[in-house]
């Protein structure tokens, strides 16, 4: 009984499943905003936005 407790009170991969899902979510938050900035809307936003800065009104 005293090996099953010190098996399960045993974490040391616990850092590697972290670091592990860390990973999977930082890929899927990066392909969500490639998805959203190679779209038409946001290079839209984008031109505007950047025509309207450098516009100079006379």
């Amino acid at each position: 009984m005293l090996a099953v407790k010190e098996n399960l009170s045993d974490d040391r991969g616990m850092s590697t499943v972290e670091y592990a899902i860390g990973t999977l979510a930082a890929a899927a938050l990066a392909l969500l905003l490639y998805s959203l900035m190679s779209g038409d809307w946001v290079q839209g936003l984008v031109q505007a936005l950047l025509q309207r800065a450098f516009t100079v009104d006379a």
